[in-house]
């Protein structure tokens, strides 16, 4: 019992630690990142089942975390209020071709991000963009202007 109580206090350690990192920091992982990822995962090992090298043991853990992420996911998909503490909300951070510095600060995002992000999707300039959001999973989705609807040329910031 006292591992699956370990497993589920690392559990939530965890989950409330990548809270805090950020969803970009997460979606751009290295691999020095990678490595130290597989480094905690040892030590966490150790921690939960503290020195126990059972089989019961190992079993007990990873079904107690498997079971804590399934009900993570089912309370998620059941309960939207719950959906948006667990994966996050996405955040718009460029609106009308302007870039939201705000929430660019809040997210510790800089504008060359921001903007070879948009690059990336083959946007040249992010005043073509009508908004830009950065999704819970740390990537970037871009609007642009419809042809027909987009501001007048003198508008437009850079221009």
């Amino acid at each position: 019992m006292e591992i699956v109580l370990r497993s589920a206090a690392v559990f939530v350690f965890l989950w409330f630690l990548t809270r805090i990192i950020g969803k970009k920091e997460l979606a751009e992982i290295s691999s020095f990142e990678l490595v130290l990822l597989v480094v905690i995962g040892d030590l966490v090992q150790q921690g939960v089942t503290q020195e126990d090298m059972s089989v019961t043991g190992a079993i007990l853990a990873t079904g107690t975390i498997a079971l804590l992420v399934v009900s993570m996911s089912y309370v998620s998909f059941r309960w939207r209020r719950a959906d948006r503490v667990v994966e996050g909300i996405p955040v718009v951070i460029v609106s009308d071709g302007h870039m939201v510095t705000e929430t660019m600060k809040i997210e510790r995002l800089t504008e060359d991000e921001v903007v070879s992000a948009a690059r990336e999707q083959g946007i040249g300039d992010v005043a073509d963009v009508r908004f830009g959001v950065l999704e819970p999973d740390g990537k970037f989705s871009f609007v642009r202007f419809d042809r027909e609807h987009a501001p007048p040329s003198s508008d437009r910031p850079g221009q």
